[in-house]
């Protein structure tokens, strides 16, 4: 028998074996993964999650009225245009809603470390005009106490699987309430002066590099993280997530139970 054809039967066989002995449940929807091998998350699901709907704002990646894909071929939204930015450019998989929702809180909550790579592999394909050009990525950073309680940087976990260089560059210098639990007038001044540059960003000198996190609400951490960087003199700072809140996706004020595992 050829190798090939045996990995593919002894593949379904352990599915088979799975399926029966534990019945595992999608960490999306709940429902009884036919295939349980290939990860957490059933195929529907990873299916379901869809891109943001050009035209988006060349800044902040939120989707934007139609008619600008005509007028402004690069165009930015009105809150960019009021504010300056230290992001230039930002991008996500899709809208923080849905399945995709579901999967990052099973990934960032339930520990399932093992959906950063599907993850990962999604921020490659729709955010590659962030990451084309780019030197390293940075992830953005958890308090000590956080990181400690999770076992984990959701960010880091991502930010490994991009395809560049990790330059751990930020630190967190003082806990902060989560940005959900925040109106989005309070998240900014949350978030202020509490990331300092590390060792290692002294090798970022006058390079294009790119924040990583599992979710962008405001952009006030990015922005955060990107004015503590300053005296780096970098290039350019850009940032990509795997999620983004926009127009009506709902922004949790709490954290939801996750399926069962």
């Amino acid at each position: 028998m050829e190798v090939p054809a045996l990995g593919a039967r002894l593949t379904s066989f352990a599915d088979a074996l799975l399926a029966v002995l534990l019945a595992p449940g999608c960490a999306a929807c709940g429902r009884t993964l036919e295939h349980p091998v290939e990860g957490p998350v059933c195929g529907d699901c990873w299916a379901s999650i869809l891109p943001l709907t050009p035209p988006v704002c060349d800044a902040c990646g939120d989707p934007l009225p139609r008619w600008r894909a005509i007028s402004v071929p690069l165009a930015t939204c009105p809150r960019c245009r009021r504010s300056r930015r230290e992001v230039t450019r930002s991008r996500a998989v899709g809208a923080y809603d849905g399945a995709l929702r579901s999967i990052v809180h099973a990934f960032k909550y339930d520990g399932r470390r093992s959906l950063a790579g599907p993850l990962a592999a999604l921020m490659r394909a729709r955010g590659h005009d962030v990451l084309e050009g780019a030197d390293a990525v940075v992830p953005v950073p958890l308090h000590a106490s956080r990181r400690r309680s999770r076992g984990f940087n959701q960010a880091d976990d991502l930010a490994r699987r991009l395809g560049l260089p990790v330059v751990r560059a930020l630190r967190r210098v003082r806990a902060t309430a989560t940005q959900a639990d925040l109106p989005a007038a309070r998240r900014h001044v949350n978030v202020r002066d509490a990331f300092a540059p590390t060792s290692d960003a002294r090798l970022l000198w006058n390079r294009i590099i790119v924040l990583v996190d599992d979710v962008s609400t405001t952009g006030a951490t990015l922005e955060a993280c990107a004015r503590s960087l300053k005296a780096c003199e970098l290039h350019e700072v850009r940032a990509i997530t795997a999620a983004r809140v926009v127009g009506t996706s709902p922004v949790p004020r709490r954290r939801l139970p996750g399926p069962a595992p």
